[in-house]
């Protein structure tokens, strides 16, 4: 087998390479079809008659000549021998079958499953770590058992198969340098249509500092080259799901419970919730000196509620004065039998339940000797909440060494159970799972290890572990912010193995662990990968090319490259990985499906060069993804300034800048579909495109038909993105794509800001422009941006942000006179500031505060202070339409607002920023904030702060028709009819408005004053969008059909250029700038061409001697100039059309260009010569609109909830419980179904039956039952619900004692609930055979109402045993197919 050059027999398997004449016809990759001999024969008999038939073949060749009678006789005789050999072979064929039947179907060989091909012969090389393999032509080997060798080389036609067994119960550990597959090798661990079974593992063994690195593949791999096959396939396992019930902090609703003291004198108390393990009370009585004390537990005591949990500790001592009417009530009500002879300084401690009897109470009792009680009396109970969670509570007392110690314990029990949104039966106990997190830290992600769950449903796991974090499971405020659970563990592992601490030249001034782990690396010409249901732990390398897979330079691998089927990756568990996840390098067609990145160092999933296209990534989950080292954008900001070796010169990098781009979903190209997939917490970006100009690494010099920032956008559907700090979605920016130099000594890679995403047909600038669509975006709990998106023309849809700093920012795509008109909009989206998702103020979560809607405390992003907004403007121009704003309330020191604007912004903003249609919902006191001076807003006086302004459409912001809203001190827009908000710092106004882009030469420093002749008191000062830039450029939003005046803090520039942004024909402006009263002018016009920056249709303009000649001549080219003020006035008049969203006409842009003579360097500002000569008197151009009175109709997003399931429908309900003095107050109960109110203000209780089947929702009955009914309700529920439906009930009024709790249980609850004297009681439940996870019921204290409760009710399921009238339409699922048929 070792031999080099011996050849044997044909290899088991075809290894066809792709694209050449090794391909054999018909070969299918990833169905293994073994070559067998002829079968041989069955039976003698069988074979004798095959040599018969062959021989009469043979013999009886009649000729023509042949005479009739010898025909008739050989034709008697051959109608003989049928008959006899048709009755041996009959016989033979039913002995042979009698035999088959006979054997034990496991011995059957199946064609489908690799392992079982008859040509296989067992291997068994054992433990030699020196040994060199090499699996050749003829050799086909099924490895059995443990074996460690140096390396494998699989090729020229050789074979390995890992051995499975029917059982799964073997399992099989290779431990190797390395495997190399090529040349029509192959490795097959399971096959698609026959998975493994055992457990398999590949050990990757090998420190970089020792041993051999092979010629591009390194140390630590498993290598495929030109021909070689690798086919690995393990049991298949949903990957990951959704939470659908929240997991809490200690797997208990209320939390955990830990107290320890000493010296606790007395009897130390505490009132536990029996149903939910809340501490109710927690009290302490010195009954060892004051008998008032007793006779205040006595009567604590007799205040308990029936079926309370009671836990006593002695503190110290407790009995001196202990009476004996409160040892009768301990004894009565709790079941002590140790009370009564309690002793001094005895440590005593009780579990009970309140009337429960002796049964229910566990006590214990030390005597207390030499300063020690001997042990520790300890008393504990188990229970369940009415969910079902198991959980103890403790007790214990105890002197040591003199110091007395009470303390108590409620916690969790045999294990946390929680409730999955799919079937989770194929996660067995012993797997590990990881859980996401869904705050704002992405280090609330937590393992957990799966221990046997008998009760569990199949929608149901039990863990080992005690979870840390609160983790959702709820839509919440309409918003899928449910937790992704993915099970880590598969039955075919290809793991790394790891040395205890970092070594040698490993990063280890950013790693205190080892990092050199195994790779996987595909090259191109392979002829067939498929992995599916695999786990890759600890693979990667802090290297460039050493990931834990990574296809390298594969060209296409679906059926355009002759692949057959196509190339794909499904099922993978890629976690712990120290480079990556997935690395898709110059390959193009790649599916990517159902796979998991865990805890990985750098972006995750990785197309690399800029040219990758045609990948799609389906149903895909990231998380945990950290900074590594490899390139600028993986680099975090210690990384980033400390890494330069690649700089040029004394060059330190800019963190902001340069690096800090780290992203699960690192998108290199637009022509890639992503599809249901979730980045669930990445240091900087969730998913990340990006648009290279040219392509970069191995991929240099290749040339596109299309620039990616040119190319269409692929597939986005229904993806999700959450716990990442600079946006869960950024789409901006690009790669820098030249070396380091004395000209640019960025590094190459590093981030750069020179892209725009602009799609066109074909990727062709001439060809009409493609919108990028958006769709069914969720993004909640990233600490900046719920998205930040420039480019255009993208169109956002379908989509919910909750809980961002920023729920979204549209970026134009590029700046003026390079702008191509393009748009952005958002549709149909929820935008929600503060939901009922608080977080957990651990994990890394910095900021935690007040929220403003309820006054809890919550976690916050950025910073406590931190201004949040939904939809933040930039410059636009946008659209926001359809889409509703929820719960954006401000505080003292914070202002939350639905609308708001770029902090700090020195752009351009334009006037075309539509609103329409939009809808502000519950708590939003503030719609719009333009900021006022102070943190974050700092003096708030940059040229877009002063500047900003958006068109509210249809009054659906301001109440007013088609006005304006700026900023409440811009008086260039304003007129005496404008109405002032005062909290919004804004102003709304009336009229017609557009741009001058005012651009001067040779000016640096130089701020510009512009004041309108209505309002010289109140001019507007800009300093430019770079002070320090040769040109300097103002764009200051003006009203049209005014005068306005400029000046400036220096000498006048010589060269000005006007352009006119956003004006319509025939709109105009007056305006005067100021120069020396020495100025000599040269005055043009043209059309400046923004393709090619050249002018066209140039023309001087002439003086005149008046303005009075110039007002009634404004249509021609005139200017005058008065040298008295100082002031050359012209006109800016539009003489062409502009279309659609372009700043400019379709002539090209408008401008006029003034060259000024002067040999003046006097400051160049004449505003106390121009006023008041040219003061105007401030009037409305266009009155202001009557205020809209009622609902806005049609306003604010259709849907109600946004899900990551979308082909489901889910039924909104909302319940409003008020307090007993609401209810005096007159204030109603209501049960709210798809905004139906059934509302109800008896005492009593009230239920609402609803068919679980029907959409939207079908009202089966409503049930009032009135306090002298409420003993008729257990009935009701138990015997008058039809089968699928779903209950919801709600109570009002005092009802001290509602004997439901037995007929809760069959609709939902693990167990009957204590319901006495409760202030309102919900609850949700589900009449079938199925338990769903959204049952649940709430209760308030006596006189405390529950406000309200909002939840979301899946409708329809299977589950349900509901009849449906036809298929579910799954949309992710066609467009899946339309891509992989686009592939």
């Amino acid at each position: 087998m070792n031999a080099a050059g011996s050849r044997g027999p044909s290899p088991a398997y075809l290894q066809p390479q792709n694209g050449s004449s090794h391909r054999s016809s018909g070969y299918v990759p990833g169905k293994v079809v073994p070559l067998r001999p002829p079968p041989p024969p069955k039976s003698q008999a069988a074979a004798k008659f095959t040599s018969v038939r062959r021989e009469a073949q043979a013999t009886f060749a009649f000729s023509p000549e042949e005479q009739p009678s010898q025909r008739e006789s050989r034709k008697q005789k051959r109608h003989k021998n049928t008959f006899i050999c048709f009755a041996v072979t009959s016989f033979s064929f039913f002995v042979a079958l009698a035999i088959i039947l006979g054997i034990s179907s496991k011995y059957a060989p199946d064609e489908n499953c690799p392992d079982q091909n008859p040509r296989l012969r067992n291997w068994d090389p054992g433990q030699e770590s020196v040994k060199h393999i090499v699996v050749k032509e003829g050799d086909m080997l099924r490895l059995t058992s443990d074996a460690t060798v140096d390396s494998i080389v699989i090729q020229d036609g050789g074979l390995l198969v890992f051995g499975d067994d029917k059982e799964g119960s073997r399992s099989i550990t290779l431990r190797t340098r390395y495997i190399l597959i090529r040349d029509g090798g192959a490795l097959h661990i399971g096959a698609e249509k026959c998975r493994y079974k055992a457990k398999a593992t590949i050990a990757l063994y090998g420190k970089s500092d020792e041993g051999e690195s092979m010629p591009t593949f390194g140390q630590k791999f498993i290598g495929v080259e030109a021909g070689g096959t690798l086919e690995l396939h393990g049991a298949q396992k949903t990957t990951w799901t959704l939470l659908a019930r929240t997991l809490h902090s200690s797997g208990l609703p209320f939390g955990s419970y830990t107290f320890e003291k000493d010296f606790s004198r007395g009897l130390n108390v505490r009132v536990i919730d029996q149903d939910t393990a809340k501490i109710l009370d927690s009290v302490k009585f010195d009954t060892h000196e004051y008998h008032n004390e007793s006779r205040r537990l006595q009567e604590f005591l007799r205040l308990q509620e029936p079926g309370r949990i009671v836990a006593i500790a002695v503190g110290d001592s407790a009995a001196k004065s202990l009476l004996p009417g409160t040892i009768q009530v301990i004894q009565d009500r709790l079941g002590s039998k140790l009370i009564q002879g309690l002793g001094y300084r005895q440590a005593w401690a009780l579990v009970g339940v309140v009337d429960g009897g002796s049964t229910s109470c566990n006590e214990s009792v030390r005597n207390y000797e030499n300063h020690s009680s001997g042990g520790k009396a300890l008393a504990q109970r188990e229970f369940y909440t009415v969910d079902g969670q198991k959980f103890s509570v403790t007790a214990y007392s105890e002197w040591i060494e003199g110091v007395s110690l009470s303390g108590f314990r409620v916690e969790v029990v045999d294990g946390v159970k929680l409730h999955l949104l799919d079937d989770v039966s194929s996660w067995k106990p012993g797997e590990h799972i990881v859980v996401a997190s869904t705050d704002y830290s992405m280090y609330q992600a937590e393992e957990f290890t799966l221990v046997p769950c008998p009760e569990c449903s199949r929608f149901q796991v039990k863990v080992k572990e005690t979870p840390q974090f609160l983790h959702m499971g709820e839509i919440i405020d309409g918003v899928d912010v449910r937790a992704e659970v993915g099970i880590l563990t598969r039955n075919i592992v290809i793991q790394g193995e790891m040395e205890h601490s970092c070594y040698a030249e490993n990063q280890c001034q950013f790693f205190d662990y080892d990092t050199f782990g195994g790779h996987v690396l595909i090259l191109r010409n392979f002829s067939a990968v498929h992995l599916s249901h695999v786990e890759l732990k600890h693979m990667g390398q802090q290297q460039l090319g050493r990931y834990p897979l990574h296809f390298h330079l594969c060209g296409d691998v679906d059926a355009k490259g002759g692949y057959r089927p196509a190339t794909y990756v499904d099922g993978l568990s890629i976690h712990h990985s120290f480079s990556r996840c997935i690395t898709v390098h110059g390959t193009h067609g790649l599916l990517i499906k159902d796979t998991i990145g865990f805890d990985t160092l750098g972006h995750c999933f990785f197309l690399e060069d800029g040219v990758e296209q045609r990948n799609t990534l389906f149903h895909n989950l990231g998380l945990l993804t950290k900074p590594g080292t490899l390139l600028p954008t993986d680099r975090n900001n210690s990384m980033c300034t400390s890494i330069r070796d690649k700089v040029f010169g004394n060059y330190v990098p800019v963190p902001a800048t340069d690096c800090m781009a780290v992203s699960t979903f690192w998108i290199a190209h637009p022509n890639n579909h992503l599809i249901s997939n979730a980045a669930a917490g990445s240091q900087d970006a969730g998913i990340w495109y990006l648009f290279h100009k040219e392509p970069t690494g191995e991929s240099s010099g290749l040339q596109l038909l299309a620039k990616p920032e040119l190319t269409p956008l692929g597939t986005f559907y229904n993806n999700r993105v959450h716990s990442s700090f600079k946006a869960g979605l950024f789409i901006d920016k690009g790669v820098k794509t030249t070396n380091s130099s004395a000209a640019d000594p960025r590094e190459y890679l590093c981030l750069d800001n020179s892209a725009r995403f602009r799609p066109h047909q074909d990727g062709d600038p001439e060809k009409p422009r493609v919108a990028a669509v958006i769709d069914g975006l969720i993004a909640f709990k990233n600490n900046d941006h719920g998205a930040w998106v420039r480019g255009g023309d993208i169109v956002v849809q379908n989509s919910a942000f909750a809980d961002n700093g920023i729920g979204l920012t549209f970026a134009s795509d590029g700046s003026f006179p390079s702008d191509e008109g393009s748009s952005q909009e958002v549709s149909e989206s929820l935008f929600v500031g503060e939901s009922r998702n608080y977080g957990s103020p651990a994990g890394q979560n910095k900021y935690v505060g007040i929220g403003a809607i309820d006054q809890k405390i919550r976690t916050l992003p950025r910073n406590r202070t931190f201004p949040i907004r939904g939809f933040q403007i930039y410059d636009g121009p946008i659209h926001v339409t359809r889409s509703t704003f929820k719960k954006y309330m401000p505080m003292a020191d914070r202002y939350s607002s639905a609308i708001g604007f770029f902090l700090k912004n020195s752009w351009q903003i334009t006037p075309r920023n539509n609103l329409s249609l939009v809808k502000f919902g519950p708590h939003v006191s503030l719609n719009v904030f333009f900021g006022k001076p102070g943190p974050w807003f700092e003096d708030c006086d940059l040229d877009g702060d002063k500047n900003s302004i958006f068109h509210d459409a249809d009054g659906s912001v301001t109440g007013y028709r088609d006005a304006y809203v700026g900023r409440m001190d811009n008086y260039l827009i304003r007129h005496p009819n404008c109405v002032n908000v005062t909290k919004w710092n804004g102003v709304v106004c009336s009229g017609s408005y557009a741009q001058v882009y005012v651009q001067t030469w040779s000016t640096q420093n130089l701020t510009m004053t512009i004041a309108r002749d209505e309002y010289p008191s109140h001019p507007m000062v800009l300093r430019g969008i770079n002070q320090k830039a040769n040109f300097q450029q103002y764009q200051p939003v003006i009203m049209l059909g005014k005068g306005y005046t400029i000046h400036w803090s220096g000498p006048a520039p010589q060269t000005t250029v006007l352009y006119l942004i956003n004006f319509n024909k025939n709109d105009w402006i007056q305006v005067g700038l100021c120069y020396p009263a020495s100025s000599s002018f040269q005055v043009s016009f043209s059309f400046l061409q923004r393709h090619n920056r050249s002018s066209s249709k140039m023309e001087d303009y002439e003086p005149v001697s008046s303005l009075e000649e110039l007002q009634r001549r404004q249509s021609e080219r005139r200017f005058f100039f008065d040298s008295s003020t100082g002031l050359l006035f012209l006109y800016l008049k539009a003489r062409s059309h502009r279309d659609g969203h372009s700043y400019c006409s379709s002539q090209g842009c408008e401008r006029v260009r003034i060259q000024a003579t002067s040999d003046s360097k006097e400051v160049s500002n004449c505003m106390a010569r121009a006023y008041p000569k040219y003061y105007r008197k401030p009037s409305a151009a266009q009155s202001m609109p009557a205020m809209l009175t009622g609902p806005c109709q049609g306003c604010g997003t259709r849907q109600v909830v946004f899900t990551s399931d979308p082909h489901k429908s889910y039924l909104p309900v909302q319940f409003w419980s008020p307090s007993k003095a609401e209810t005096q107050r007159g204030d109603p109960s209501v049960i709210s179904v798809n905004g139906t109110n059934f509302t109800f203000r008896s005492a009593g209780v009230f239920i609402v039956v609803l068919d679980a089947c029907s959409v939207p929702f079908r009202l089966t009955e409503k049930k009032l039952f009135l306090l002298a009914d409420i003993s008729h309700v257990g009935e009701y529920l138990q015997t008058s619900i039809p089968p699928r439906s779903i209950v919801l009930l709600s109570t009002r009024g005092e009802i001290k004692q509602l004997n439901i709790s037995n007929a809760l249980v069959p609709l939902g609850l693990a167990k009957p609930a204590h319901l006495y004297n409760k202030g309102s009681t919900i609850f949700l439940g589900f009449s079938g055979n199925f338990k769903p996870s959204w049952t649940a019921l709430f209760t308030s204290a006596a006189g405390q109402g529950l406000g309200v409760l909002e939840q979301f009710i899946p409708l329809q399921l299977s589950d349900y045993d509901c009849r449906r009238a036809s298929p579910v339409h799954r949309k992710d699922l066609e467009l899946l197919k339309h891509a992989s048929k686009a592939r």
